[in-house]
């Protein structure tokens, strides 16, 4: 059975680059810094990046909880990522945007006020 959201992994052309970007992003430094993987806590999830594999947007799109998704959106823009979606409401209140990171991944956000924390084992 599927138990929810352990860990999303993008490949990147550059792991370096992609660990400062991704620190930027999340404004937290890697738990796991390997030249083959870097593991970066969030919420009581895991953001892996690996410096093998296909960067790009034909993957699924994870989607990272934020308190003010266009905020957000303009500030990972400010990153130089890409803005693929503009930030909409889908019901609810809850809010989605698509971003492209530098290295051509999706990063989905989502404003969820629904949300709670406390219900992620």
């Amino acid at each position: 059975m599927i138990q929810g959201l352990r860990t999303v992994v993008y490949p990147v052309t550059d792991i370096v680059a992609g660990k400062q970007w991704y620190q930027q992003v999340l404004g937290v430094a890697p738990h796991f810094d390997e030249a083959f993987y870097v593991g970066f806590a969030v919420g009581g999830f895991e953001l892996g990046l690996i410096p093998d594999g296909v960067p790009g947007a034909s993957g699924c799109i994870a989607y990272w909880g934020v308190d003010d998704a266009e905020h957000e959106a303009q500030r990972l823009v400010g990153l130089k990522a890409d803005l693929l979606e503009e930030v909409k409401d889908v019901g609810g209140g809850i809010k989605v945007a698509t971003i492209q990171d530098p290295f051509g991944n999706l990063f989905g956000l989502i404003e969820n006020p629904h949300f709670d924390p406390r219900a992620v084992a």
